[in-house]
């Protein structure tokens, strides 16, 4: 499901109006024979190439949002081992009006088990890619990948 019903239903309320909203981004990594790999959908919206993002439900923990973004998306077991980033994402003006702004939450995680798949229509595809062989991605998002898969093992504060 594209838009969440808690904030379709804020959305009635408020109408346009900008929403501050908690999302996650989850830099699923694995090890291959040629080495390591991202998990990356490529988003049925706007056909840009992404690591799996969402948005963290009511009451639900950060990196719970993540793992199960990964496997409504992309049909893919994921753990999450590590809050690698915390930024804020500039004002989004979405087609219809609406207005938000995300604090974003960039996990790394660890595959599990599954094949990639687009699983719930937000996506057209969901495939594995060589951290050395991205494809055309935005920077945001390649710096997302970056700081997950280099970045250490303590949450960088991006500002």
């Amino acid at each position: 499901m594209p838009t969440p019903d808690f904030v379709l239903a804020l959305r009635e309320k408020i109408g346009h109006d900008e929403l501050w909203l908690s999302g996650v981004t989850a830099v699923v990594l694995r090890d291959a024979p040629a080495g390591r790999e991202v998990l990356l959908v490529k988003r049925a919206d706007s056909g840009a190439w992404t690591p799996v993002t969402g948005i963290v439900d009511p009451g639900e923990e950060p990196a719970v949002a993540a793992v199960r973004e990964v496997l409504e998306e992309a049909d893919i077991v994921a753990r999450a081992d590590l809050l690698s980033a915390v930024q804020t994402i500039p004002l989004v003006v979405y087609s219809n009006g609406d207005r938000s702004r995300y604090l974003d939450l960039v996990f790394r995680c660890s595959y599990v088990s599954g094949e990639p798949f687009p699983a719930d229509g937000e996506n057209t595809a969901a495939a594995w890619y060589p951290l050395d062989a991205l494809p055309e991605m935005s920077d945001d998002m390649r710096g997302r990948i970056e700081v997950a898969a280099t970045g250490g093992d303590a949450a960088r504060f991006i500002s």
